[in-house]
């Protein structure tokens, strides 16, 4: 067993991290941060350097590599800047749909144009009266008309949604069967289609650099070309992607954590109290080890469950622990770092305050910790 990345892996961290110092500003972070707008500038030169969509096969314009090292990326840009990074970690969420269950065509079209920067993808699955429970009847439905498909209803909560080219979307396609997740189907539709209308979600307690919005649809319509996978089985492909998904979201929390740490340790051994820096006053020192160990376990937990998916033995109990642990690490550890810093850590101007509003999505989005947890246990009855 060799817990040790190849000379290739440690180039891609090595390569993440002097593009992070070079290009991420703690100041435009705020900025944006405060504006809730989006990176644009910065998210095409990550996808310039190919780290958007790294692990895209290259003909689709991706790097061919896979999930871990896609978790490397994430895990070194949100560590440099919470804000930025999520920002663009994200402006590939949910084009994995098409590359799992898509067409070829499908591929062709999207997967290049997000792997270059010219496109933003969203997926959109959450609604107002469903949250994470999408074993439910959805709202949001697509009924046959002649030889096309009507979609109504209204997704919330949906990350890139002002900013997306093209939306990923669970609908209901048959209403009568029971239970209700075997008549889900996913749709693609770009964003400028009829009918599809789009409001910015705003004050937000973090992330603001990553757009949230509200999607209504009303009679769209969209032709047979427009499913993504099997009819009817929208439900399990979501499930599929979200297995995989949460790895990318637990090393965000991971790269969170650590950054909070990385900035808490600077300033502990800088700032002087009582003759001698903070960081030999046992307190603070204690503080600083166990936060340290909790981002060492969630991180190896993570690696070790992209690494299995990578080999081919996706592990849906072991993604939702990495996305547990990780989430509630970030957390913990963001809440020691405002706490070593003191009131200087509940201030804007010290990047702690925004690394602790930016972990808490963690614990919510792509499946809330007690929906993993929930996961966790179904598997293991079933072992």
């Amino acid at each position: 067993m060799r817990f040790a990345f190849t000379e290739e892996q440690e180039d891609i961290r090595r390569a993440v991290r002097e593009f992070c110092e070079k290009e991420f500003d703690p100041e435009l972070a705020r900025e944006l941060d405060r504006r809730e707008e989006f990176p644009w500038e910065l998210y095409k030169k990550a996808c310039e350097l190919g780290f958007i969509g790294i692990h895209f096969p290259e003909e689709y314009g991706g790097g061919g590599y896979g999930v871990l090292e896609n978790a490397i990326v994430v895990e070194e840009m949100c560590r440099a800047d919470s804000t930025l990074g999520t920002a663009i970690i994200l402006g590939d969420f949910s084009s994995e749909v098409i590359l799992r269950f898509g067409t070829e065509e499908q591929k062709e079209r999207y997967l290049p144009k997000v792997a270059s920067g010219e496109w933003i993808s969203a997926g959109a699955y959450t609604e107002p009266a469903r949250g994470s429970a999408l074993s439910e009847r959805l709202d949001t439905t697509a009924v046959r008309d002649g030889g096309e498909w009507v979609i109504n209803g209204v997704k919330t909560l949906i990350s890139n949604a002002t900013i997306a080219k093209f939306i990923i979307t669970l609908c209901q396609t048959d209403l009568e069967v029971e239970p209700p997740y075997r008549g889900q189907t996913l749709f693609i539709m770009e964003a400028d289609t009829p009918g599809v209308d789009i409001t910015k979600i705003r004050d937000k307690m973090g992330i603001r650099a990553s757009p949230t919005g509200e999607i209504a649809f009303s009679d769209v319509r969209l032709s047979d070309e427009a499913v993504v996978g099997q009819l009817n089985r929208g439900f399990y492909h979501t499930l599929q992607f979200f297995d995989e998904s949460r790895v990318e979201i637990a090393a965000q929390a991971v790269g969170i954590a650590q950054g909070a740490l990385d900035r808490a340790l600077r300033y502990a051994r800088e700032r002087v109290a009582f003759g001698r820096p903070l960081v030999q006053h046992q307190a603070i020192a204690h503080k600083l080890a166990e936060m340290a160990t909790k981002v060492e376990a969630a991180r190896l937990l993570v690696y070790r469950a992209a690494w299995l998916i990578d080999q081919g033995k996706m592990d849906p109990a072991l993604t939702a622990m990495a996305k547990t642990l990780a989430g509630r690490v970030a957390v913990e550890v963001c809440d020691e770092a405002v706490q070593i810093l003191g009131g200087y850590g509940y201030i804007g101007d010290y990047d702690v305050e925004r690394f602790y509003r930016d972990a808490k999505i963690t614990e919510i989005y792509e499946g809330t910790k007690e929906i993993q947890l929930n996961t966790i246990v179904r598997y293991m009855v079933r072992r």
